[in-house]
């Protein structure tokens, strides 16, 4: 799904963006230009990042550690 329509930045490049290290919207600027045009995708963009990070722990807290 699209959420940067202004420089077709997609929920995919946000996945891609938050596992090479992205952790906030300001690193999804740097790395994707998202939101430099009209700004108006900013919000939609921290409810992705969010969202995704919330997989990522769940991910982490199921998935049993062995030292």
């Amino acid at each position: 799904m699209y959420i940067c329509i202004c420089n077709a930045v997609t929920d995919r490049h946000i996945e891609t963006a938050v596992s090479e290290g992205a952790l906030t919207v300001e690193d999804l600027q740097r790395k994707l230009s998202l939101g430099s045009q009209c700004g108006s995708c900013k919000a939609c963009a921290k409810e992705c990042l969010n969202t995704i990070h919330q997989e990522n722990r769940a991910l982490a807290a199921a998935v049993p550690c062995f030292i």
